[in-house]
């Protein structure tokens, strides 16, 4: 749930080709991930090696989940703004969904996540959970709509006190021995026409480092 007053920092390669986000400030740990990320194994498949290289909301919506579950006011195909990412995760979907849920420790292995706090004394995402963190710069909340577990995950977002114009979701779908991990997300209104039109990709880059991050907490810990 990006905005458009992110700090900029030097574009970095994926280790799918693409472009990680270029407004975000990779250090420490964060560099070492992607480092380790930069070149493909040749023993990869190529269903593992495929690049989520769509870079523009039109390349996304063209290659979206037809199999997410999207609420009222949150049509792709009506969306301000749309990233579609996904990537194939050598882990169980069990192992990769504990790490999703466990919001609190993502500033640890996701560096775009900052002071995640959840609301009312859970310790980890469940159905209608509302918790509170820093992304892209700025402050959001967000609340939980849809909680499958080991399968399906979907929040809101939107600035404290204000209604929701983001939908951000996760569909995990269980391949052999490892895990494909889908998240798509919708924009709507002001804030959302606004990115487009100054960096219709940020959200894009966003989520492909959510997800190499993911991938490397995921198949190494």
């Amino acid at each position: 749930m990006p905005t458009t007053n992110a700090p900029a920092a030097p574009r970095t390669k994926s280790r799918k080709g693409g472009r990680l986000p270029s407004r975000l400030l990779l250090c420490g740990p964060a560099a070492m991930i992607l480092l380790a990320q930069a070149t493909p194994s040749s023993a990869q498949s190529n269903q593992d090696t495929k690049a989520s290289t769509a870079m523009t909301m039109k390349d996304d919506l063209t290659h979206r989940e037809k199999d997410i579950h999207w609420p009222q006011g949150f049509d792709p195909s009506k969306a301000d703004l749309f990233s579609h990412n996904s990537l194939l995760i050598h882990a169980s979907c069990e192992k990769i969904w504990s790490h999703i849920v466990d919001a609190t420790t993502w500033p640890s292995w996701y560096p775009n996540s900052k002071n995640v706090q959840i609301t009312g004394g859970a310790s980890k995402l469940d159905s209608g959970t509302v918790f509170r963190w820093q992304t892209f710069g700025i402050d959001l909340e967000s609340r939980v709509n849809e909680f499958v577990p080991y399968a399906r995950i979907g929040w809101y977002g939107y600035a404290p006190g204000a209604e929701p114009t983001f939908y951000h979701t996760w569909y995990l779908k269980p391949q052999s021995n490892a895990c494909m991990v889908i998240t798509d997300e919708v924009g709507q209104g002001g804030d959302a026409k606004k990115l487009r039109q100054a960096d219709e990709g940020l959200m894009h880059r966003g989520h492909d480092l959510w997800l190499a991050t993911l991938r490397w907490v995921s198949e190494n810990k």
